[in-house]
């Protein structure tokens, strides 16, 4: 079943940002856009990549009012351990959220059950907790963050003017399409 328009379910989850340890709940991601971002396993190859490149463009998903998490089934105390050990871990401001017994990847179905780790999945959630547009790969095909950003964008845009979509590389203040019968077959 796809899980687009999905609403998400309660959760509570530990969490490791900035040096502290907090809850990160539902209510928490409500009345912002959201991106989770599962990856398999802390202290591993492809995801500080990742993590990495989300962290080097972490102000501009701020400034569009959209907050990062990233997520792995390690413990909150596993995320510190990495921040602590790794440059490139050290410099993450988002929420690394702690999901050891799957319960965010299974609710977003990335949870690799006989592994115990998450795919490499990224969700974009609107501020309602609605999951608006998701990608999972492979674990070893790595993800890009600034393609991310402009999903994000476009999903901004689309949910402020419905009645307009936008075309493959959109970016803001490029042009949309207004869906009509005169359009059919003239792109």
């Amino acid at each position: 079943m796809a899980l687009i328009g999905r609403k998400l379910e309660d959760f509570a989850v530990q969490s490791y940002q900035n040096g502290e340890f907090k809850e990160v709940t539902l209510n928490c991601i409500e009345g912002h856009w959201s991106v989770f971002v599962f990856y398999p396993a802390d202290f591993t190859f492809v995801c500080p990549t990742e993590l990495g490149d989300l962290a080097d463009n972490y102000e501009k998903f701020k400034e569009i009012d959209c907050e990062i998490y990233s997520v792995s089934t390690d413990t909150h105390f596993v995320h510190k351990a990495w921040a602590d050990t790794s440059d490139t871990i050290r410099k993450i401001q988002y929420p690394m959220l702690a999901d050891p017994t799957g319960k965010l990847a299974r609710m977003f179905e990335v949870l690799i059950e006989e592994e115990g780790l998450a795919l490499r999945g990224t969700f974009i959630v609107n501020p309602e907790g609605v999951i608006k547009a998701y990608e999972v790969n492979d674990n070893s095909i790595g993800r890009d963050a600034e393609e991310l950003l402009r999903k994000v964008q476009a999903a901004q845009f689309v949910a402020v003017h419905g009645d307009q979509v936008c075309p493959a590389k959109w970016k803001p203040g490029e042009e949309t399409l207004s869906p009509s019968l005169d359009l059919i077959g003239k792109l």
